[in-house]
């Protein structure tokens, strides 16, 4: 397990400090994966990383892709194993439906398989709870912040695999975390739009509490 307490930040390569805890990896309501990609495609979809980026994520999505690979490997692709092989004994392949929906499925689960499995190789947890009570911007936060118009907006800047837009979630490497990254409560910033440029005033900061003893 790798463990780095505290890391300085540097939005043009590594973390936006948040003390990186070991390798990890990948659920598909996180990640943007095709699923009309071939078998050959895996790596079609993945989010572009640079090979001096490091793929984090918070320790809440490093479990749950975890646990999708897990059932993945233990329950779904056994199941599907199963159904093929009884519905191959079942006469003409070419016109079993069964068969053939159940070699698709398998391509998918095998396809799907192999994607967390690589996103778990370049994975590293950060824990933002490392952060508790800080003013200043890092990975995990939760910021507050207000634009030229007086509107108000709040981010949580997560893991490429793991942000959500729709829970109001961006990742590290959106221009809008990468904005705020580093800044603390009452500094303004630039954030570049295809509307042009914007001042962005941070106006809270928040991280989760540490697990309890």
């Amino acid at each position: 397990m790798l463990l780095v307490s505290e890391l300085p930040i540097d939005t043009h390569q590594a973390l936006p400090s948040a003390g990186v805890l070991h390798n990890a990896a990948v659920s598909k309501a996180f990640t943007r994966e095709s699923d009309t990609q071939d078998d050959d495609g895996d790596d079609v979809g993945l989010p572009s990383l640079s090979v001096s980026v490091r793929n984090y994520i918070t320790p809440g999505g490093y479990q749950a892709l975890r646990e999708e690979l897990m059932a993945l490997l233990d329950q779904e692709r056994p199941k599907m194993v199963e159904v093929v092989s009884w519905a191959a004994k079942n006469g003409d392949r070419s016109e079993n439906g069964d068969y053939l929906y159940g070699k698709k499925r398998l391509r998918e689960i095998d396809r799907r398989i192999r994607f967390l499995t690589k996103r778990l190789d370049i994975a590293e947890v950060a824990d933002p709870s490392l952060h508790h009570g800080s003013d200043q911007v890092f990975f995990g936060a939760s910021v507050t912040f207000i634009n030229d118009a007086g509107e108000q907006r709040c981010v949580t800047i997560k893991g490429i695999d793991e942000a959500d837009n729709l829970k109001g979630e961006v990742s590290w490497v959106a221009p809008v975390a990468r904005a705020l990254l580093k800044a603390r409560v009452g500094d303004e910033v630039t954030l570049e739009t295809p509307g042009g440029m914007q001042h962005i005033e941070v106006l809270r900061v928040t991280y989760p509490a540490p697990p309890s003893e």
